[in-house]
C-alpha cells in the first residue's frame, strides 16, 4: 500500500490540474487541496468515496470541475445547498475557491459525513452544515438557498420538485450531468434552461443551470 506522502501534491501539480478550467489557486486554497486530497485517498481505502484514486486526477476531475461552476454562474456569497455531496464535491471544492460562502452539505451516508467533519475540521473551513439525511426527507422551504448544487442527479424529477421551493426568487440549480440525462432534463416544462456547457476535456459531462418558470421575469 502506497504511503500518505506518495500522494502529496506539489503545487506545480495543483496549477497544472487546475488551468484547463483558468482557475489559479493562490498558496491558502493550494494547501486546502493537497490536504483534502491526501484525506480522501486517506479515507478512500475503508469507505468508498471516489473511483478515482490519482492525485492530479483528483484535483482535475473533482476540484477542477466543480469550481468551473464559477465561471457560469456568479457564487460569491451565496447561500450553498449540495445535494448527495458524497465526499464534498461540488460544496466543498466551491468553498475553498470562495471561502464566503455559506454551504450546507446534504448526504444520507453517514460514513461519508463522517469524512466531511473530518475535512472540515482539518481545512478550518467555517459555515459549513453537514446534514446526514436524503433530500427528499428535509422540507424544502427550511433551505432557502441561492444556489442547489448536485453531481448525483439521480431521479432528477424528484430533486427539480425539490429544488423548486428551496431555492429563494432568483436562486438557480446547478447540475453536473451527462448528455443523455441533460436531453431529458431540459424537456421538464417547469424549468428555463441555459445551454448546457461542456466540461472541459470532457465529451460527455456537462454544467446544467436552470431556474423555475415562475421564477421568471
Amino acid at each position: 500500500m502506497p504511503s500518505d506522502s506518495s500522494f502529496e501534491l506539489s503545487n506545480q501539480q495543483i496549477c497544472k490540474g487546475l488551468s484547463p478550467f483558468a482557475i489559479i489557486p493562490n498558496d491558502t486554497q493550494m494547501t486546502q487541496i493537497r490536504k483534502y486530497t491526501l484525506l480522501l485517498l486517506k479515507w478512500n481505502r475503508l469507505v468508498n468515496l471516489t473511483s478515482i484514486t490519482d492525485p492530479t486526477e483528483i484535483v482535475t476531475r473533482h476540484f477542477g470541475e466543480s469550481i468551473y461552476a464559477s465561471k457560469l454562474l456568479p457564487v460569491e456569497n451565496c447561500r450553498l445547498a449540495d445535494v448527495g455531496t458524497g465526499p464534498g464535491f461540488p460544496g466543498l471544492a466551491l468553498k475553498i475557491a470562495f471561502p464566503g460562502i455559506h454551504v450546507t452539505l446534504i448526504d444520507s451516508n453517514k460514513r461519508k459525513c463522517a469524512f466531511l467533519s473530518e475535512v472540515i475540521r482539518e481545512l478550518g473551513l467555517a459555515d459549513v452544515q453537514i446534514r446526514s439525511e436524503r433530500f427528499e426527507q428535509i422540507r424544502p422551504e427550511t433551505v432557502r438557498a441561492n444556489i442547489i448544487s448536485s453531481r448525483a442527479v439521480g431521479e432528477f424529477r424528484q430533486l427539480l420538485r425539490w429544488s423548486a421551493i428551496a431555492l429563494v426568487h432568483r436562486g438557480h440549480l446547478v447540475l453536473w450531468v451527462g448528455g443523455e440525462d441533460t436531453a431529458r432534463i431540459v424537456r421538464d416544462p417547469a424549468w428555463c434552461w441555459q445551454p448546457a456547457v461542456r466540461l472541459p476535456d470532457s465529451q460527455r459531462r456537462f454544467i446544467l443551470i436552470g431556474r423555475p418558470i415562475d421564477e421568471i421575469g
